[in-house]
């Protein structure tokens, strides 16, 4: 591969993009910024590209932190720098890999020195090499949690803190933080969305003009990397040095009261939060002024900056995608562009006259309302009059079922041109989501960090120490040296250094929690379509959803309904896919109960041999019902269910029946499953029944039904 950057100058279109990261540029203090787009859409190109615009920086000579030697930091873990000799170098790019350990970011004891000198040294981390120049985490969405809050409070401090083994260090830590995610791979916790600076929304251009430029000067780069910088050089110094322009200008920029007062309404309008976007705002209307070579804030850097700093900010659930009303943003700046806030006009009472003489028609009550004597479509010719309509005939409105009376109650009268219950139903809303019990896999597990199931994790405490096993990983030092210190003198020791040899060394074992792969297997067959009933479960559904964003899951959703089960969600991190799946989900049809659990069973050994550490957690959703696939249908729904069983799949049946009379279906379904079963009112965390340990052993009449 070149050494030859690609020009961020030669980058096609993106405008936001280029915009956010020249603002960080001139003003690394607006926060970062975060880059949500579709796969090869040149996100990281561009941020590669942008560490070449940067002025280089004077560094203290031998400082591991880059003390600039105008400033240096009197905490500096190198000493003091006083008189030291200094030199010019670039910015430095620390690209942050996806599988970065905590030791490797904030850095950690020098294990070497330690152990062969017997003294205490500090080996920096990605942060001290980070400090003055560019942070850059590609996939940011897929780090762990709280690998990504360090990140995120290094940024906002402008120092990192270190304090482990022994160590205790602070160090600067001040850079320019850029984040690239695709959202199809799962989304970032609002919390952590906060914490960025600015936002870019990208995609690749539909146009086929500039589809082919993009590609004509990706080949012309791969073909002649050096003569294809030489064309842009004349615009990469331009730029450069407009960036060194607009950071000595910054200082010099006002941020009148008018400007201040537009922002501080923007963000009250828009019910952000907090009040850090407030502040991001700020800064970020002042970098903007700074960049079009202005000393005061207009109305349009206002705006600008709030539509970088706000849209991922409004997001009220795990399920809203980022946005910004453009006329309710251009509304609220129109309304504080005046230096002073002008009173508001009273209103006018109204007179008699005006509340006789035009009246107002009532959409519930009034002469033409549909509660009104108006026109009926029953009657032969319209019912007139201003009294009560008449009971439907058969040529009527249909007759609609109580819905307190249960799905056992007696049927109703269905005129002939209604559905029936065997066909396809129309998608009904899910109802409003809640919290939920916590549904956990037995056992310790291995799997990527997350907040559900026990495991052993990089991150969490440590529990105890082992031999390692193959490649020593995490060093568990104490025990290390315990493990020695018997040997000392059979070894010959002379020396303050320790004597080791490999049977020696311990490694650490954490304790932690791990994300698991999360199948949902929902039943959409006519037996689940009444319409409130079907509210309820996509409501239960959709909890169990927000349950598993909130806990970094993977999600899968299998449905089943006449004579097949579909995979609705192929296994993915984006739960937002899985909540707009969900919503467009109809009903009807038979039910066949076995097709679902087979496909299930199929849909785990795949990712099985894809992710073996994952491991499954299965959630069934339905009444039990099972009347596809013959008369033989629910002893092959049990025969599958035992399929799953014996493989040790972990399971939790969620019975949807209603009504007064219960046939235990979906209890017996569970029996086969050896799993956990719960009503949709036993879901909720803050129910009675949340008292009940998940993974309950089976009642006598699940055991009896078994």
């Amino acid at each position: 591969m070149s050494d030859v950057r690609y020009p961020f100058t030669a980058v096609v279109g993106m405008a936001d993009l280029r915009l956010g990261l020249l603002l960080n540029a001139v003003s690394p203090a607006v926060g970062g910024v975060l880059v949500r787009g579709e796969k090869g859409t040149a996100k990281s190109t561009m941020v590669r590209a942008l560490a070449g615009l940067l002025p280089s920086i004077a560094t203290v000579d031998g400082c591991r932190f880059a003390c600039d030697p105008a400033a240096p930091d009197p905490q500096c873990p190198d000493g003091a720098h006083a008189g030291a000799p200094a030199s010019e170098r670039p910015a430095r790019l620390v690209e942050l890999p996806v599988g970065v350990s905590e030791d490797r970011i904030v850095g950690s004891l020098d294990l070497e020195r330690a152990l062969a000198e017997g003294v205490k040294a500090y080996e920096p981390g990605l942060l001290a090499r980070a400090h003055r120049g560019v942070l850059y985490i590609d996939e940011v969405n897929l780090l762990q949690d709280h690998v990504v809050d360090l990140l995120l409070d290094a940024a906002a401090m402008g120092r990192s803190y270190v304090e482990r083994e022994g160590v205790s260090v602070r160090h600067a830590a001040r850079f320019l933080l850029v984040g690239t995610m695709n959202p199809e791979e799962g989304e970032l916790r609002p919390q952590l969305l906060d914490r960025f600076g600015l936002t870019v929304e990208i995609a690749a251009t539909r146009e086929p003009a500039e589809r082919a430029e993009v590609v004509r000067r990706r080949l012309g780069y791969d073909a002649d990397p050096a003569a294809f910088a030489a064309r842009f050089a004349a615009d990469e110094r331009a730029l450069a040095a407009r960036i060194t322009a607009a950071r000595e200008l910054l200082a010099k920029v006002e941020l009148t009261d008018t400007a201040l007062r537009q922002i501080t309404a923007v963000c009250a309008a828009f019910e952000v939060d907090g009040l850090r976007a407030d502040i991001v705002m700020a800064r970020t209307a002042v970098a903007l002024a700074a960049w079009a070579g202005r000393t005061e804030v207009l109305a349009e850097d206002v705006r600008k900056a709030a539509q970088l700093a706000l849209p991922h900010r409004r997001r009220r659930n795990p399920f809203d995608a980022p946005g910004l009303d453009e006329e309710q943003l251009d509304r609220v700046l129109e309304e504080h562009a005046q230096s002073e806030p002008e009173p508001e006009p009273q209103p006018e009472p109204a007179t008699a006259e005006g509340s006789q003489d035009d009246p107002e028609p009532d959409p519930d009550g009034g002469p033409d309302g549909p509660d009104g004597g108006g026109p009926q479509d029953g009657g032969p010719d319209g019912g007139g009059g201003g009294g009560a309509p008449e009971p439907s005939g058969p040529d009527g409105p249909p007759l609609e079922a109580d819905p307190a009376a249960g799905e056992d109650a007696a049927p109703q009268p269905v005129p002939a041109q209604h559905p029936s219950p065997a066909r396809e139903s129309a998608p009904v809303a899910a109802g409003d989501p809640y919290r939920t019990r916590l549904f956990a896999v037995n056992g310790t597990g291995r799997g990527a960090q997350g907040r559900r199931s026990p495991a052993e994790t990089d991150g969490g405490h440590t529990v105890r120490a082992r031999r390692p096993r193959g490649r020593l990983a995490r060093l568990h030092l104490s025990a290390t040296l315990r493990a020695a210190a018997p040997h000392q003198v059979a070894r010959g020791r002379s020396s303050r250094a320790l004597v080791l040899h490999k049977d020696d060394f311990r490694e650490q074992v954490r304790q932690g929690r791990e994300s698991n792969l999360v199948l949902f297997v929902v039943d959409a067959s006519g037996s689940m379509a009444a319409r409130q009933r079907m509210t309820a479960v996509k409501g239960a559904v959709l909890s169990l959803l927000m349950d598993a964003y909130q806990r970094r899951d993977k999600i899968g959703m299998i449905t089943f309904r006449g004579a097949s089960a579909e995979l609705a969600l192929p296994p993915t991190s984006s739960v937002e896919v899985g909540a707009a799946r969900l919503e467009s989900l109809p009903t009807g049809g038979r039910t066949p109960l076995a097709a679902g659990l087979l496909r299930a069973h199929e849909v785990l050994r795949v990712e099985r041999l894809r992710d073996p550490d994952r491991r499954p957690l299965l959630v069934v959703v339905t009444d039990g019902r099972a009347t596809g696939g013959g008369r033989d249908a629910v002893a092959r729904s049990h025969r599958a269910a035992g399929l799953l069983a014996a493989q040790g799949v972990a399971s939790v049946v969620l019975d949807c029946e209603c009504g007064p009379v219960r046939l235990g279906l979906a209890g017996a379904l569970a029996a086969r499953l050896r799993a956990t079963a719960v009503t949709l009112d036993e879901l909720r965390a803050d129910g009675v029944a949340s008292l009940v340990r998940e993974n309950r052993p089976m009642s006598p009449a699940m055991r009896k039904a078994a």
